[in-house]
């Protein structure tokens, strides 16, 4: 009986040690990801947020799945982004005649402004879901916090703060449309050149132009903001 039980008693003996190996992985795959995450992302300029390679994704561990927060959110934000510098151009004025002919490009950019913020926030409220269901031993949270802050709340918060800077610039662009069109009796406009005959539309429209130079400069430092953030400089 006790050479037919013996290997059996062997085998009961080593499935514990084996699963054990198995099982214990979680460790290493945790050390891999935070340092990826330290190296890769929160150490380097600007929002970096590079693509897993397979051996990557191995050495992760089920770990990768968190990382996809925040791939997902950056590519649902390149997407919706994409189309800024297109619609800035679109609304790009260059004289008060622009301002006059173009008031439905104007419009319509600033719907695009409205459409692109609402998708940022729809994107912005998926992944802070996702994070916060996310469980993580705390040396690893840390950095993932880290990470997290920098390639997903500060683009996303930077880039909602500025839409409404932008489409201020449209607000005061139309307010001058709407206001020669008010006045077209009084203001003669051939090209570059403008002329008021009533002395108190001509300070009106003035004050509205200053006004538009002024959002101009706003949508400058935005523009700088927004760099900064993004590449780092």
């Amino acid at each position: 009986m006790k050479s037919l039980f013996r290997p059996f008693l062997i085998l009961a003996a080593a499935l514990p040690l084996v699963l054990a190996a198995c099982g214990n992985k979680e460790p290493e795959q945790r050390a891999a990801f935070t340092q990826f995450l330290q190296t890769r992302i929160v150490d380097k300029p600007g929002v970096r947020v590079p693509q897993l390679t397979e051996e990557e994704k191995k050495s992760f561990g089920d770990y990768a799945a968190q990382y996809a927060v925040i791939t997902d959110f950056n590519a649902g934000m390149d997407a919706s982004v994409k189309p800024l510098s297109g619609i800035m151009q679109k609304g790009s004025m260059r004289s008060l005649n622009d301002i006059v002919a173009r008031r439905d490009d104007l419009k319509a950019v600033q719907a695009s402004l409205n459409d692109m913020g609402a998708a940022l926030k729809e994107q912005q409220a998926k992944a802070d879901a996702a994070r916060a269901q996310l469980k993580q031993p705390e040396d690893l949270k840390a950095v993932y916090d880290k990470a997290y802050e920098k390639t997903v709340s500060l683009p996303a918060d930077t880039f909602r703060d500025v839409l409404p800077q932008l489409n201020a610039t449209f607000d005061s662009s139309l307010k001058i449309a709407d206001y020669v069109a008010a006045h077209a009796a009084q203001i003669d406009i051939s090209g570059p050149i403008v002329k008021v005959q009533d002395p108190a539309v001509q300070a009106e429209l003035n004050k509205l132009l200053q006004d538009l130079n002024a959002q101009a400069k706003n949508v400058q430092q935005a523009q700088t903001r927004m760099q900064a953030v993004m590449v780092g400089r």
